[in-house]
């Protein structure tokens, strides 16, 4: 007995807990791997075409602007059929046509009616007050390019983009649509730097050194300072070059500049003033040289 129990003890381990331990990973061996079933769904979509989720579109939303005028004309249709309602229920209901106070009907039939009366009113007002539509318009005037001759050419390729760039008390550059010359010969005018530089918007645009925006010129009484515009120029921004000039760039749409051209124009401001700053300064100092 003896014997066997020494047999037994050197094949099984002397820990039950190691011998539990074994049984379960002996299970775990022998247990066959979990198969998955392998699916392929062909996809009806034709190849090439968007799959995803599409955006959801919004029924009211579409319909309105295709039905403009019968959407401003709904509130008087509701405000007549209303009218036509309370004075049916007042022929039909045998009661007397002359209001009284103490009765609830009618009190009840006065508000009803004067609710219908608003509604006509907010159709009609809805009809005369249109929305005026914006499109972009074809520039009367001359088309221009003038740059001044002694401007070097790395200059020159900076300021291909602007309309008309006043600096250091000079109109350096003037390109694009100009209006056309008094002296009827097909010629654009000449910008007046001089005359620029004394009205209100070169020097509120000076002080400020910000941008300004006029989205839509035909307002500003300071139009009369940019004459040398196409007479039916829409908007115009006006960005400052440091301290000593600014570039006005015409457009033909009323607010047709966003928010990020704005922001571009400045960045490109900055870099001409570097550009044209660094000009002034040498050919200053070259001036002082000779003399």
């Amino acid at each position: 007995m003896e014997a066997g129990t020494a047999l037994l003890r050197g094949f099984l381990p002397s820990d039950p807990r190691r011998l539990r331990l074994r049984l379960r990973l002996r299970l775990l061996r022998r247990r066959p791997s979990p198969s998955f079933p392998r699916s392929v769904r062909a996809s009806s979509s034709p190849p090439g075409q968007y799959r995803g989720p599409q955006p959801k579109r919004d029924l009211i939303a579409d319909w309105v602007p295709n039905n403009d005028g019968l959407v401003r004309s709904l509130p008087i249709y509701v405000g007549g059929a209303s009218l036509l309602a309370v004075l049916f229920n007042r022929t039909v209901s045998g009661i007397a046509p002359v209001a009284d106070a103490s009765s609830s009907q009618s009190r009840a039939d006065l508000l009803t009616l004067g609710i219908a009366v608003t509604n006509i009113l907010a159709g009609l007002v809805w009809l005369s007050i249109r929305p005026k539509s914006v499109s972009a318009v074809e520039p009367l005037g001359a088309e221009c390019r003038r740059i001044r001759s002694d401007l070097p050419e790395s200059v020159v390729s900076e300021l291909l983009w602007s309309l008309a760039i006043i600096y250091d008390g000079h109109c350096i550059m003037q390109i694009g649509m100009g209006a056309k010359s008094s002296a009827n010969d097909g010629q654009a005018e000449d910008v007046d730097a001089n005359k620029l530089m004394q009205g209100s918007l070169y020097q509120g645009i000076i002080n400020s050194r910000a941008q300004s925006y006029l989205a839509n010129l035909s307002l500003y009484p300071g139009r009369s300072e940019l004459p040398f515009l196409p007479t039916n120029t829409q908007a115009v921004i006006l960005q400052p070059l440091g301290d000593k000039g600014i570039a006005v760039i015409g457009g033909d749409t009323i607010r047709g500049f966003t928010t990020s051209d704005q922001t571009w124009i400045t960045y490109i401001g900055e870099k001409l003033d570097a550009a044209l700053a660094n000009y002034v300064d040498n050919n200053t100092l070259l001036m002082q040289e000779r003399v």
